[in-house]
């Protein structure tokens, strides 16, 4: 089979000498290291590529290239939620979207056509002519799934991750305080906002509800595909 890199690469050559820029080969092996990795590579792990096969560019000479090779619609600069700009290649007729973990950082691709249909049928139903989209779904691989504990302080809860309540733990005068607010065993929550400092958001019912650290360490929460009751604690 035809490799698509080697015209890929063949490609790239004649743009740049074209534009006159020099330093053909360089940038070319910068090029030919990118297009042997499937991954969502910074620039960082870009020059680590590089010095794995024996090169020692300059990092903004590097980040010239990815740049070019962006602008000539070869790769596509993306920037993921609490990530540094990642590169991926760009191939001509090919779309997809992606998963992102928000614990390792691990990106995964997928493409799904009924939902490409399903988004062009929504366009097409208002009027709209649709040129490109993108969708960016984040949360936990299964790897990440897998690894937790079943039971944890609602305190390392991520954004955006929808819990059980399982226990609360610190005695009467805690559980009292949460009744309260509106908060028992059993409830399920929506975290907000955690950017691991300060005050948790939550979401319980209709309500938004900020909760210390301290007594968000005292709520044990689980999966929602877990009962309380199921969990050990």
């Amino acid at each position: 089979m035809i490799n698509d890199s080697h015209f890929e690469k063949k490609n790239f050559r004649s743009l740049i000498e074209s534009d006159e820029i020099g330093n053909v080969e360089e940038r070319l092996n910068v090029i030919d290291a990118f297009l042997n990795t499937e991954e969502h590579v910074t620039l960082e792990e870009m020059m680590q590529l590089l010095k794995d096969r024996g090169f020692d560019y300059e990092t903004e000479f590097v980040r010239q290239c990815m740049n070019r090779w962006v602008s000539h619609g070869f790769a596509q600069k993306k920037l993921f939620e609490g990530q540094p700009p990642r590169y991926e290649h760009r191939h001509l007729g090919r779309h997809h979207d992606h998963l992102i973990c928000t614990k390792c950082g691990r990106i995964t691709e997928f493409w799904n056509e009924e939902m490409e249909m399903l988004q062009l049928r929504i366009a097409t139903s208002h009027g709209f002519h649709m040129l490109q989209h993108k969708m960016e779904i984040y949360g936990l691989c299964s790897q990440c799934v897998s690894e937790r504990a079943p039971l944890m302080p609602l305190a390392m809860a991520k954004s955006g991750e929808r819990l059980i309540i399982a226990d609360i733990m610190g005695g009467v005068q805690a559980r009292d305080r949460l009744a309260s607010m509106g908060l028992r065993k059993g409830d399920q929550l929506e975290v907000i906002n955690n950017d691991g400092f300060g005050r948790l958001i939550v979401g319980h019912d209709t309500i938004r509800i900020a909760l210390g650290r301290g007594m968000a360490q005292k709520i044990m929460v689980s999966l929602p595909n877990r009962k309380p009751d199921e969990v050990d604690i």
